[in-house]
């Protein structure tokens, strides 16, 4: 299946596609993946992305859609993939269908990860990251058993500066206008799966399943 999972910051995509991932057998591709993948395999598009990060500068859509192409082309995306934040536009989904297209493949299902504002500001704020092995804690009832102190391996526990009230605002802002116009994009299109994402992750993890195998069965 070749699916593209959307959601805001905070909607809990990364542990979606975990589950999906053990359940259905593909491939998580998350864009900073392909970007450092890219990059650091010095692929034709890598290079050109790089010229324009070291110049501090946006990479255009027409080498992000490259970058995309070259790692939907690798052996393990055969069968399928799990594409995550990306795209990000409607432009990007317009240049994604069609890249498909000529690769003879297309898109099976949008999962759409589905949490209320207010939700999201409460779990983002709430997050706890470890400096030194990046394990993600939470305010709200997963926090290490000493104060600051990394379960795992003893590295400092702090808030993210990208985790404050305010930063966290920006951040949905940025989504709500450039990001959730896909959401109409691709329920035009029949493809729009959307998943209530306020709920326990194994309660949305089965809802996710059941709704890829729906869309399995139909494409069929």
């Amino acid at each position: 299946m070749n699916i593209v999972l959307l959601g805001a910051p905070g909607a809990g995509k990364g542990t979606q596609a975990a589950k999906m991932v053990e359940v259905f057998g593909l491939p998580h591709i998350s864009t900073g993946d392909m970007f450092r993948r890219a990059v650091s395999d010095g692929t034709p598009m890598g290079v050109a992305a790089k010229g324009f990060m070291d110049k501090g500068g946006l990479v255009p859509d027409a080498v992000v859609i490259g970058i995309v192409r070259e790692r939907l082309s690798q052996p393990d995306c055969a069968d399928g993939f799990i594409l995550d934040g990306f795209p990000r536009t409607v432009p990007q989904a317009d240049a994604l269908g069609a890249a498909l297209a000529e690769m003879g493949r297309a898109l099976d299902a949008v999962i759409s990860i589905d949490v209320p504002r207010q939700a999201l500001v409460g779990r983002l704020t709430a997050r706890r990251q470890c400096r030194a092995c990046g394990h993600i804690y939470n305010v709200m009832g997963d926090m290490p058993a000493v104060e600051g102190v990394c379960d795992d391996c003893g590295g400092e526990v702090y808030q993210r500066d990208d985790d404050t009230v305010a930063t966290v605002t920006n951040r949905l802002d940025v989504y709500d206008k450039n990001t959730s116009p896909l959401i109409a994009y691709y329920s035009a299109k029949g493809l729009l799966r959307s998943i209530d994402g306020d709920r326990s992750v194994e309660t949305v993890a089965a809802d996710v399943t059941a709704a890829l195998a729906r869309a399995r069965k139909g494409a069929a």
